[in-house]
């Protein structure tokens, strides 16, 4: 899961955590191949051929948990899912609301988007994801 790709989230910013999710997809789509990862995840090979080349693509959440799916065997809802998780729980062991949350970004996003993204009914790109990892867990180390 995303979550645990990143050893001591709460002391990366935002930018490097994404930089580790990252790294962490061009791997297995380095070891794999981007057509077979294409097929196996339903990304499109454009896509995951920009990701090997460095341009940072932008992927949401599902796309990029399919992605990792190829490379740890899980299912991709799942892995979206306990990642999402996870930021609730983060938000309930850092005691933030939405509300705050949105204040520590600085309006960057909504409380009603923050709410709708980690509860799964807005799709969340991995950049955002890791944005709400990064601030969600500096506040709980």
């Amino acid at each position: 899961m995303f979550h645990d790709l990143a050893d001591s989230p709460g002391e990366k910013t935002a930018d490097e955590l994404y930089a580790a999710y990252e790294a962490e997809l061009v791997d297995i789509v380095d070891e794999a191949g981007v057509d077979h990862v294409a097929e196996a995840s339903g990304v499109d090979s454009e896509t995951l051929q920009a990701l090997v080349d460095g341009e940072s693509p932008d992927l949401d959440l599902e796309d990029a948990a399919a992605i990792l799916a190829v490379g740890v065997d899980e299912h991709p809802e799942d892995i979206a899912v306990l990642s999402r998780d996870a930021l609730l729980l983060g938000m309930t062991n850092a005691v933030y609301d939405v509300e705050a949350l949105s204040r520590e970004l600085d309006g960057d996003l909504e409380p009603r988007e923050i709410q709708s993204k980690v509860e799964g009914r807005f799709p969340m790109t991995l950049r955002e994801f890791a944005l709400l990892h990064a601030t969600i867990q500096e506040r709980v180390r």
